[in-house]
């Protein structure tokens, strides 16, 4: 069996060619009030989240999702060719949600903000329509053309993370895996208190980070495939299968039982307390919702179906992006 990310390349290369199959237990299926002959899509063990995080200690405001495609603002960012789910988040701001989701926070920005942005959605309105997006899709990408030029280039979430909680990194932000803040170690000028994560902070507008998954498959060749079923099973529905990958905030089971047993066990909303509030993880649920966390989550198939269109289109951006 095997434990794989980016939906886009498992769709296309991997389950369209019938190199992995998807196998759907049984417990699962009952948990998520379904059943296996039923249930469409892939198998994931996990939803992982990247936020939207800033450094505090200087004069920097970021209440907008906008805001960090602003004049001068330069986000710390794994490259989209470094690691795919980062390209699939842009290809997902496209999609018909996601893309109003992104026109309800640009109403809600004052208008010199809005002034900065209008030429850029307006100049987008033909590619939008050549592209086959929505009513709202020229919004989608200004915001990625934005993002695309202006993101600093990282290797590594780890770094990013690094980064941002030093205090010297005034004004910096960046989009990165939430789980990274379990590792920080405090000194007099690192603290996990150096950064805000933006969804939670009062008055944020609009998108907070992205959602992907750790999917499960069964490969074609697997000379054992019934204990490769069991395996998976074990993962995704017991809770000491899945405690390597949950004790950590920012990583959510898909099977709702085990969701709460998890958070029973290692009680993630309280993973910081008074102390360091950043790490007191709202869960599943409120990362998801329309008007809290926002999250925009990874459709495999969505992202195949627009790889060779707004996926190329990206491409472009991307290899001229200005120096």
């Amino acid at each position: 069996m095997t434990l794989i990310q980016d939906g886009n390349q498992i769709q296309s290369k991997m389950v369209d060619t019938n190199i992995l199959k998807t196998f759907i237990p049984k417990d699962w299926a009952t948990a998520n009030n379904t059943t296996a002959d039923k249930f469409k899509g892939f198998l994931p063990l996990q939803t992982l989240n990247k936020v939207f995080m800033y450094n505090n200690n200087g004069s920097a405001t970021f209440t907008n999702c906008w805001d960090f495609v602003y004049e001068g603002s330069h986000p710390l960012f794994m490259g989209v060719d470094s690691e795919i789910v980062g390209k699939n988040f842009l290809m997902m701001l496209t999609q018909d949600k996601y893309a109003g989701w992104l026109k309800d926070a640009f109403d809600k920005l004052d208008a010199t903000k809005k002034a900065y942005f209008e030429p850029t959605i307006q100049a987008l309105q033909a590619d939008a329509k050549d592209l086959g997006l929505g009513a709202n899709g020229a919004y989608a990408l200004a915001w990625i053309k934005l993002w695309v030029n202006n993101y600093n280039e990282q290797t590594d979430d780890g770094p990013i993370c690094n980064t941002l909680v030093d205090s010297s990194a005034k004004n910096q932000s960046g989009l990165l895996v939430y789980s990274k803040l379990r590792s920080v170690e405090e000194s007099a000028s690192v603290s996990v208190n150096n950064i805000n994560v933006a969804a939670y902070q009062d008055g944020y507008t609009g998108i907070g980070g992205y959602g992907y998954c750790h999917y499960l498959f069964v490969t074609k060749n697997s000379p054992l495939p019934w204990t490769a079923c069991a395996f998976i099973a074990y993962m995704t529905c017991t809770e000491s299968g899945f405690e390597a990958w949950g004790k950590d905030m920012g990583g959510y089971s898909s099977n709702p039982n085990v969701a709460a047993e998890i958070e029973a066990k290692f009680q993630h909303s309280q993973g910081g307390g008074n102390e360091f509030p950043a790490k007191n993880d709202r869960g599943y649920d409120w990362w998801t919702a329309e008007g809290k966390g926002e999250l925009v989550l990874e459709d495999p198939k969505y992202c195949s179906d627009v790889a060779f269109t707004v996926g190329s289109w990206i491409d472009v951006l991307d290899h001229y992006k200005p120096e």
